[in-house]
C-alpha cells in the first residue's frame, strides 16, 4: 500500500535562508519521506545521519570552517534525527550564515531536545511542520468515505502509524505496536540525561490511557504513582514533546464555576494507547469505546488543523456543576464547540453554555458526520 503524504516533497516548502525543521515522533515516517523527497532532488545533496559518531563530532564542534568543509559541494543539507547531535543549532545557523543559498533539512523525534538546540541560533531563520501519524485524509487517495468507514474499527484498535496501517495481519499489528511502543518511542526520553524514573513514565502513560478525556490532577497522579506532583508534570512535558500525548486544557471565558486549573490529555495514537494497557480486543468486547471515539476524533481533527492551516486555540469546557463540551475552537473571534458521540446523542449543547456564549457555534460529532470533520 502506498500512502501518499501530505508534504510530498519538502524540498518545495523549503525558503531561501531558512533552515525547515521537521519534528514527529519516531517511526511517524519522517526519514521516509526525507529519503523521497531528495530521490526526486536534481541539486546535489548530502543526507546526514544524526547517529553517527564521525557527523555528530564535525556538526557539533561548533568549527565553522571544519561544518563549511564537510558540506562543501552540496546545494541541499539534509540532517536526519538532528537532535542527536551535539549543537546542532549553531551548525544549522553557521550554515545558513555562511552561505544563505544552502537548502538546509532537519528532522526530530523529540522536541524537548531538537527545539531547545534550535530555538534561539535559528530566530528568525526556520520554518517548522509537524509531521503526525498517518491522517484519514492521506488515505483518500487509496479508499473512497465508504471503505475508509468501513476500516474504522481497525483504525480505533490499532492506530495510524504508518507501518502499523499497512500490515494485513492483527498479529503482526499488535507485535509492531508493542515493539514500538516499548523500543522506539520513549528512547528520546529515557535517554535523556535528567530521566531516571522510566518505570514511573509508563506507569503515568497507563494511568492517562484509562482516563482518556477526563480531567486529571497532577497530586492525583503523583499520590498513585508515588512521586510529587513537580515530577508529574515534568514528566507530562517530556512526553508531550516526544509526541506520545496532548495536553488539552480548560476554557475560561465568563463564568466563575467554568473549570480551568485541571487538564485533560489525549494520545497521538490509539494503537500506542492500546499496546500500553495490551488490550487489542475488537470493539464488541471492550468498555472504553467512548474514549477511543473522543481520542481518535480529536487527534485526527488536529492533524487537519495543522496540515491545512486551520490555526485556532484548543479548549475543553466544563463546569463544577458537571455541564461539558469535548472541544472548544476558538478562532477568528468566536468559539466553535464539539461533542463527540460514537452514537448520536445530545442535539444541542448545555443551556448555560449557549446562555454564556450566544453568538458560538454547537456540534455534535458521531458516527454519521465524523468523516466531514476530520477529512
Amino acid at each position: 500500500m502506498l500512502i501518499n503524504r501530505v508534504y510530498n516533497d519538502l524540498l518545495e516548502l523549503m525558503v531561501e535562508g531558512k533552515v525547515l525543521i521537521l519534528f514527529g515522533s519516531r517511526q511517524v515516517g519522517k526519514t521516509t519521506l526525507l529519503k523521497n523527497s531528495l530521490a526526486n532532488c536534481k541539486l546535489p545533496y548530502l543526507l546526514i545521519n544524526g547517529d553517527n559518531i564521525k557527523n555528530r563530532e564535525i556538526l557539533g564542534s561548533q568549527d565553522s570552517s571544519a561544518i563549511m568543509k564537510f558540506v562543501e559541494g552540496y546545494q541541499v543539507i539534509a540532517i536526519d534525527e538532528a537532535q542527536r547531535i551535539p549543537n546542532i543549532g549553531i551548525a544549522l545557523k553557521i550554515l545558513i550564515d555562511t552561505n544563505p543559498q544552502l537548502k538546509v533539512i532537519a528532522t526530530g523525534s523529540s522536541s524537548f531536545e531538537l527545539a531547545g538546540q534550535v530555538g534561539e541560533p535559528l530566530t528568525g531563520r526556520k520554518v517548522t511542520l509537524t509531521l503526525y501519524p498517518i491522517w484519514s485524509g492521506e488515505l483518500t487517495n487509496i479508499y473512497n468515505r465508504h471503505e475508509l468507514d468501513a476500516r474504522l474499527e481497525d483504525i480505533l484498535v490499532y492506530g495510524m502509524y504508518p507501518e502499523v496501517i499497512t500490515q494485513k495481519n492483527s498479529s503482526d499489528k499488535i507485535q509492531l505496536l508493542q515493539e514500538l511502543t516499548h523500543s522506539y518511542l520513549l528512547k528520546d526520553i529515557f535517554d535523556f540525561d535528567k530521566v531516571r524514573g522510566s518505570k514511573h513514565i509508563l506507569d503515568l502513560l497507563r494511568l492517562l490511557a484509562f482516563q482518556v478525556g477526563k480531567e486529571v490532577s497532577l497530586s492525583e497522579l503523583g499520590q498513585q504513582l508515588g512521586i510529587d506532583y513537580k515530577t508529574v508534570a515534568r514528566y507530562l512535558d517530556l512526553l508531550e514533546k516526544a509526541f506520545v500525548i496532548i495536553n488539552l486544557r480548560g476554557y475560561s471565558g465568563n463564568l466563575r464555576n467554568e473549570i480551568t486549573s485541571k487538564s485533560k490529555y489525549y494520545f497521538y495514537d490509539n494503537g500506542i494507547r492500546n499496546a500500553l494497557i495490551a488490550n487489542f480486543n475488537g470493539l464488541s468486547l471492550r468498555n472504553d469505546i467512548g474514549m477511543l471515539w473522543e481520542n481518535h476524533i480529536f487527534i485526527e481533527r488536529k492533524k487537519k488543523r495543522s496540515y491545512r492551516n486551520i490555526y485556532a486555540n484548543m479548549f475543553f469546557w466544563r463546569t463544577w456543576q458537571q455541564h461539558e463540551i469535548d472541544l472548544l475552537e476558538e478562532k477568528e473571534g468566536k468559539l466553535f464547540a464539539y461533542e463527540f458521540k460514537w452514537k448520536k446523542g445530545m442535539n444541542k449543547p448545555p443551556a448555560i453554555f449557549s446562555d454564556t456564549y450566544p453568538d458560538s457555534s454547537w456540534q455534535s460529532i458521531n458516527r454519521s458526520n465524523y468523516l466531514d470533520f476530520i477529512l
